[in-house]
């Protein structure tokens, strides 16, 4: 069996907050001869909490057969100069001795979940003189410009692309998420041959057949994930104000640099309610107390590459319609026949749309639930993903 080392700072083990994309592929990929190691920050990214005890550097930990080597970085709170630090340790130390547990690689990915990571495994591929993967899940520093947190001519800004391009030329293939990313990448003079599209998806062992919804009398609108920026869930709330005294709830679970903000815009509407972030596991049980999800992005032109969500993936797992709120450059919710879709930053338009969803017969509901599991079947199981991966490595 072949080793594949992955690089992913925020990697996140089974039960934990958040997505377990390299977790759920790791543990298939096995059927397909390949034995993955997935190397990880100590520190938790949305709750930071340390995984390692004091004067630990290092701890290799197994969880269903699959090897996670924690790294120890130091905590941090937001988005500057603790979390550029933290990657940077993450980076260090993923090139020094800490790896030494790991059997020798035969190929290593390494994810962009910020450069420095993908860097990291581009060097740890040259020493062990294997193929390197570079895994595109989000654009740096594209992402940055186009959410205003830099500008197309700052320092930083100009060094991620340098070392963006560095990484497209060094990768034996490009991983992306996002289906339209080759629009992209194209500019750094890479064929679009080198690039292969591997989304996210759903490990259905963990997440089986959702029961049916039954009729109630408050119709359940539940969002789970982060709360951030580019979630905009701002306007959502300003739909939720505008339904006056419709019978229907609106749930938002999770956390985010945004929470705060969001629980101010919302006082005095008793018909929201913000609930603590639940483990990855708790998902299947809780998504079917919803009626309907609602997705929401901004408007931004980084998501004319594509979206590849793992809430929206849960979301159509569940069985349930979805809002999809969004000008995003891929539909999943339309090209499943999911759900409703909706122009993003436009409240009266959502709210009239979730209207629409409360007029609309429990046997129709039923029907765009059933469209969207049956899209995620067939299209994000993590075991077919695996053997695309598979593939795709050496």
């Amino acid at each position: 069996m072949k080793n594949v080392w992955i690089l992913n700072h925020y990697a996140q083990e089974p039960g934990s907050f958040g997505g377990t994309r390299h977790f759920d592929l790791a543990k298939h990929l096995r059927e397909f001869g390949w034995k993955a190691s997935i190397i990880a920050a100590g520190t938790e990214l949305n709750t930071g909490r340390q995984r390692l005890a004091a004067g630990e550097n290092h701890r290799l930990d197994t969880f269903d057969g699959i090897d996670f080597l924690w790294l120890a970085t130091p905590a941090y709170q937001g988005n500057g100069l603790g979390r550029l630090r933290n990657m940077a340790t993450y980076a260090v130390r993923a090139l020094g001795k800490s790896t030494a547990p790991l059997p020798p690689p035969d190929a290593v990915i390494g994810s962009s979940v910020h450069p420095l990571a993908a860097w990291a495994g581009l060097r740890l591929a040259s020493r062990f003189n294997v193929p390197f993967f570079f895994e595109v899940r989000d654009l740096w520093p594209e992402t940055l410009i186009d959410m205003g947190t830099l500008s197309r001519n700052h320092p930083a800004a100009i060094a991620m692309r340098m070392l963006e391009g560095r990484l497209y030329r060094g990768a034996e293939k490009i991983i992306s998420l996002l289906p339209h990313a080759h629009r992209y990448i194209r500019r750094f003079d890479i064929s679009e041959d080198k690039i292969a599209w591997l989304p996210n998806g759903i490990d259905l062992d963990r997440f089986p057949s959702p029961p049916p919804p039954l009729p109630a009398e408050t119709f359940m609108l539940m969002y789970f994930g982060a709360h951030g920026g580019a979630n905009g869930l701002d306007n959502v709330i300003a739909a939720m104000r505008l339904l006056g005294d419709q019978p229907v709830r609106l749930r938002l679970i999770g956390d985010g640099p945004s929470k705060t903000s969001l629980v101010e815009a919302a006082a005095g509407l008793a018909n929201v309610s913000f609930e603590p972030p639940v483990p990855k596991d708790a998902i299947p049980a809780l998504a079917a107390q919803a009626d309907a999800f609602v997705f929401n992005l901004i408007d931004a032109p980084v998501f004319n590459y594509g979206i590849s969500s793992n809430k929206l993936f849960d979301f159509m797992a569940s069985g349930r319609p979805t809002l999809f709120c969004s000008s995003a450059s891929n539909n999943p919710i339309a090209d499943a026949s999911g759900g409703i879709t909706v122009q993003p930053g436009k409240p009266a338009a959502l709210a009239d749309a979730i209207r629409q969803l409360l007029d609309t017969p429990l046997t129709v509901r039923q029907t765009m639930g059933t469209n969207a599991r049956e899209y995620i079947e067939k299209n994000h199981d993590f075991r077919s993903l695996a053997r695309k991966l598979a593939d795709i490595l050496p």
